[in-house]
């Protein structure tokens, strides 16, 4: 017997576990994805979301309320009559009422080991920090920010050069792996709850414009965690001194190396700068409006006289 679910998700994270609930049978009776957003060059397209356009793949009726606030709306949730909603990355807060429309309530795949990264952004915050694991967790959702009570969890290695989007990929295919696990174990009925530790809470903060600049005077750990920490979206950047002309450019990927030196120093012909204590490579660029580029590439064209 399968179960009836409303599936709640937005961005690319949330698909693979959109298709392998409706892979493994499941009843998906609705999808519930953030509304069509202006795209293109100029902002006069609306493009749908990743999950929207796999559930019209699917052939699922998609809801894109802006909020879920109404009780109009609320009522419409509560007509789809569903066993349990499914919430991956949707990004609307869900109220009491919808909370506990579905029979058996509604869990979230989150992409940390909670309590530690609750909120907007796990993924870069756990690299950032110089987190040596993370992980998955599903939780029963409750009206907190990710204060629900955890089903299941899985663990996995953040390695010394892993990007942001790297792990953006292997944590995406480990919720939807764990989720159907999940469901599996809901629909038999041997689902079983622990509440979150009320111990060693943080919170992962939404990226904002304003820290994603590079600060060579941190040491070189740091600048390289937040480098892969904010690689590919939204990017790290600094200002590069190229032919008498300063110049912004987005790094994409880098490594610890020896050196030292004044920080923001040129080290080396191999793009290797100095931080406040070691220095790191820069390993990948992008000059704005360019292709990325590997640091040997960016170096044909370009002689770097100094990092800002």
């Amino acid at each position: 017997m399968s179960l009836r679910i409303i599936f709640m998700g937005t961005p690319d994270f949330s698909v693979p576990s959109l298709v392998e609930l409706v892979g493994h049978g499941h009843e998906i009776v609705a999808v519930y994805s953030q509304p069509p957003r202006p795209a293109g060059r100029r902002g006069l397209e609306l493009k749908k979301s990743p999950v929207h356009e796999k559930a019209e793949e699917f052939g699922i009726p998609a809801f894109t309320p802006e909020s879920l606030k109404s009780d109009e709306e609320q009522q419409i949730f509560a007509s789809l009559n569903a066993d349990v909603a499914i919430v991956i990355a949707y990004g609307l807060l869900l109220p009491r009422a919808v909370l506990d429309a579905p029979r058996l309530g509604c869990y979230n795949g989150h992409a940390s080991l909670l309590p530690r990264w609750r909120g907007a952004a796990p993924i870069q915050r756990a690299i950032m920090a110089g987190d040596k694991e993370t992980g998955v967790n599903i939780m029963k959702m409750d009206v907190g920010l990710d204060t629900g009570s955890v089903a299941l969890s899985e663990k996995i290695l953040i390695t010394e050069n892993m990007t942001a989007g790297e792990l953006h990929d292997a944590l995406s295919q480990m919720t939807a792996n764990l989720m159907v696990l999940a469901t599996g174990a809901l629909e038999r009925g041997s689902l079983k709850l622990t509440e979150q530790s009320q111990e060693s809470i943080v919170y992962a903060s939404k990226i904002e414009k304003s820290e994603t600049r590079i600060d060579w005077s941190k040491p070189a750990s740091e600048v390289h965690n937040h480098i892969r920490g904010l690689s590919p979206f939204p990017g790290s950047w600094c200002e590069m001194q190229l032919g008498g002309k300063l110049q912004r450019v987005k790094i994409i990927n880098s490594e610890l190396v020896d050196g030292s030196g004044n920080a923001g120093v040129v080290l080396s012909d191999d793009l290797t700068i100095a931080c406040g204590q070691g220095a790191v490579r820069l390993v990948k660029v992008q000059r704005a409006g360019k292709q990325a580029q590997s640091a040997e590439e960016f170096l044909r064209g370009n002689k770097v006289e100094a990092v800002i």
